[in-house]
């Protein structure tokens, strides 16, 4: 039997519950984030583009599946791309073979395939949605070229949506003069803030139960402990708490209390 499963059946858990792979109907959100769905999915009804920031961790990226799970497929066409280190036109070759296109070798063939590729989805009445993750990372040349896509018959209809997510330092490169024609067309500015400590329990409560969890297993000075140490932050979130979890099976407990918890975050501390 392998450590990993030790802990977990120790707990009588059917899977890891802290695992990044879970599916978009299982997702779980406080009901902060069940809003920012609800104005992202109102945005996108609107044809509109949309800023999206918040520190890294506390849930950008799930919020973007619970909208995908959410918008309807026949209306909408989702297409995500992760990589913002690339230069303008690997960017839009990235688009090319994201979006099932052929990438031409110039940045303007390759420009020009993927806004034919958005006109002819309008004809179809399918409008398109690019969700760009780390935008806060895209190069300037990329920046200097977004609003360019946006802009269809004379900037008069609306056939694609942008959806920039990225840190809080997003919000301040598109503040800057030279991206003001980009910004302008953000026309919802939103903010992911960090989970609250009452999310924070019924986020571990959640994730225990769905991998098959019938009892509390943290306990509430340990649940605030977590919070703290996180600030919030899902990601390290689940990281810290499948590490208690593994942490008290090796002791033999059946709860993860406070002591186990210091312990996990004092070596947590010492390794960053």
């Amino acid at each position: 039997m392998s450590a990993t499963s030790a802990w977990v059946s120790h707990f009588g858990l059917g899977s890891s519950p802290f695992s990044k792979e879970i599916d978009d109907a299982d997702l779980w959100l406080p009901s902060s984030k069940h809003a920012l769905v609800d104005q992202l999915s109102d945005a996108l009804s609107e044809k509109a583009s949309v800023l999206l920031t918040g520190e890294p961790g506390v849930g950008k990226t799930c919020v973007l599946r619970a909208l995908r799970h959410r918008l309807p497929q026949a209306g909408f066409r989702l297409t995500y791309c992760h990589n913002a280190t690339l230069g303008r036109r690997d960017f839009y070759r990235q688009l090319c073979l994201a979006l099932g296109l052929a990438p031409s070798a110039t940045a303007a063939a390759v420009f020009y395939a993927v806004s034919s590729h958005i006109e002819e989805l309008g004809r179809e009445r399918v409008h398109p949605v690019f969700l760009l993750d780390e935008s806060h990372l895209l190069h300037q040349d990329t920046l200097d070229h977004l609003h360019i896509l946006l802009n269809y018959e004379w900037d008069s209809r609306a056939l694609l949506s942008v959806i920039l997510v990225g840190l809080p330092e997003l919000e301040d490169r598109l503040a800057m003069r030279r991206n003001r024609s980009l910004y302008s067309r953000l026309h919802w500015r939103l903010h992911l803030d960090p989970l609250v400590p009452d999310d924070t329990g019924e986020y571990l409560r959640t994730r225990l139960e769905a991998a098959g969890a019938s009892r509390e297993i943290f306990v509430s000075d340990a649940v605030a402990m977590l919070h703290e140490a996180t600030v919030g932050a899902m990601r390290d979130l689940d990281r810290l708490a499948s590490a208690a979890l593994r942490e008290a099976a090796r002791k033999k407990k059946k709860l993860v209390e406070r002591d186990v918890v210091a312990r996990v975050i004092d070596r947590d501390s010492r390794e960053d």
